[in-house]
This record gives C-alpha cells, structure tokens and sequence, in this order.
C-alpha cells in the first residue's frame, strides 16, 4: 500500500527559529499539499505545490513559509521565524492530479 511518509513526527522549537518539515510523497504523484491543525480546531489548507512552486496558498501563510522539491528530493516546507501561533500538528498529502477545489462556479438560473 502506498504511502506518504512525513519526517520528523514531531519537533519542539523556540519561537524565532525555523523548522522544516519533510514529506517524502508517492512516488508517481506530482502534486503536494499542505495542511495543518491547531489543537482544537478544524483542519485547514496551507498551500498546493506544483511544477516547482507553489500555486495557491491560503491567507495564513505569509513570507515565513516556503515549499520546495529539489528532483528526487522529500517535498519540504520551512517555517522561518516561528511564532507561537505557528503551534500545530501539520499534515502533508499528495497526488496524481488536483485534488483542490476551492473555487465553485456561479450558477445561474435561466430566466
């Protein structure tokens, strides 16, 4: 069964250093995801990372975080400067194609 492997599992830190996190995807996927959840709240979107850069972000990630995949590579993301808010357990995914749908399309009704 394939699998996303995420490392480290968990990692302590001062506030004001940088943390990376590593993913190692399924080997045929192309596509990377962030996610990350504040103890005692909802899930929620960071960024989608694809042909080498990252092409839609949520508004909670700023200048301090930054997703790479050097060829072969673990995807990564850096978290630079940490803030307390930053406190969280984050989740990494990946795929073949999009699975991002967070834009729906207006639907009219004739009239």
């Amino acid at each position: 069964e394939p699998e996303v492997t995420q490392t480290p599992s968990h990692q302590v830190t001062q506030m004001g250093q940088e943390v990376i996190l590593q993913c190692v995807p399924i080997s045929n996927h192309l596509r990377f995801y962030w996610y990350r959840q504040i103890l005692g709240q909802k899930i929620e979107f960071l960024l989608y990372f694809f042909d080498g850069k990252i092409s839609e972000k949520s508004e909670i990630v700023d200048d301090r975080f930054s997703a790479a995949r050097p060829d072969g590579s673990p995807f990564t993301l850096k978290i630079q400067s940490t803030k307390l808010e930053d406190s969280a357990t984050y989740f990494c995914a990946s795929s073949e194609a999009t699975a991002l749908q967070r834009h729906l399309q207006p639907v009219q009704k004739p009239s």
